[in-house]
């Protein structure tokens, strides 16, 4: 069987930065609130009127991705797109950004594994390639959350974690010693609706419905049982991480950098200081961009390899746990 790496990141954000204190007009909150329970200071929303949506800040990121990849588009075999907050029911993203790309005929993929997303994507392209079906493979994770959020302070909980935004890798067959080493997903369903949304898409979106149908229970709004999320999580990482780890005969000393699934800043150090990782072994930047699910594994790994936090024969891991609940892990030797 082939090897696959990834040969090529991208990312790209709104231009339009909402800080705590931003949210903090709109909704009974505070920068103290949202910092010291999540650790995010700022995110960015997608500005009405900007052309921006989940598929187009996908293909934005992929451009990037192409060209430092060296391909030239129309090498990629297959398009793999994960998001939760798609532009439309159906179809997905991945057809769209082919048209929008105009990349010739090829298949697309789209993933709804939310937070995991990006992880399932990696596991799936590293299938096909190993198999040598496929030689050069897009996969995005990109993300309009704030086109669905409750901006009022019954929805504080949820709506100042998340942000929107994109990444985007490609993922080819490997002519050198870099390689993805394994990959090793997870899913436990009892759990899915304990962070889930029950609605529409963000085309036709919850002020829109209240107003055509008034009602007292509204469901359409994403929903989070915070403590068990967490509880869940810090185990889950731990677990995954570690069967990644014992599958390559690997220990948590051999780790150069972990990037985690930008959840919440307490969960990545707290399973930080579990492996003993210092803090350059580690990169967080839900900081700045809060929560962005399936995309926030490829924004913090293309942004950690722009500052040469990455370099060629590091051991980088890659893990997430979110909504479903699904988790998973990436152990990558780099190019």
């Amino acid at each position: 069987m082939y090897n696959s790496t990834i040969k090529g990141l991208g990312k790209y954000l709104p231009e339009q930065v909402v800080t705590n204190e931003d949210l903090s007009k709109i909704m009974d909150t505070s920068d103290e609130w949202i910092q010291e329970r999540t650790g995010i200071k700022e995110r960015r929303h997608i500005k009405k009127n900007t052309g921006d949506s989940t598929a187009t800040m996908g293909a934005k990121a992929a451009r990037i991705a192409i060209e430092r990849a060296g391909i030239d588009k129309n090498d990629i075999d297959l398009i793999i797109f994960a998001t939760l907050s798609p532009d439309y029911y159906f179809p997905g993203c991945g057809v769209q950004v082919q048209d929008i790309l105009e990349i010739k005929t090829c298949p697309a993929l789209d993933i709804r594994n939310q937070c995991s997303g990006f992880i399932y994507g990696v596991s799936v392209a590293d299938q096909f390639i190993k198999t040598g079906m496929y030689k050069n493979i897009l996969l995005i994770g990109s993300e309009n959350h704030s086109g669905g959020l409750d901006f009022t302070t019954r929805g504080r909980n949820v709506s100042v974690i998340f942000g929107d935004g994109a990444g985007a890798a490609i993922i080819s067959r490997s002519e050198n010693n870099g390689k993805i080493l394994s990959t090793h997903l997870h899913s436990e369903g009892k759990f899915a609706k304990e962070l889930s949304l029950i609605g529409p898409s963000t085309e036709y979106w919850v002020p829109q419905i209240i107003k055509e149908n008034p009602q007292e229970n509204i469901p359409y709004y994403p929903y989070m049982n915070g403590q068990l999320v967490f509880k869940n999580a810090v185990v889950r990482f731990a677990e995954v991480i570690n069967e990644g780890l014992q599958a390559n005969n690997l220990k948590a000393a051999d780790i150069d950098m972990f990037i985690p699934h930008q959840a919440n800043l307490r969960i990545s150090q707290f399973i930080q200081k579990k492996f003993s990782l210092n803090d350059n072994q580690v990169y967080n930047n839900i900081q700045k961009y809060g929560n962005t699910t399936a995309a926030s594994i490829p924004i913090a790994l293309t942004e950690a390899w722009e500052k040469g936090k990455i370099n060629s024969g590091d051991l980088v891991i890659l893990a997430a746990f979110g909504s479903g609940f699904t988790w998973g892990s990436a152990l990558i030797r780099w190019n």
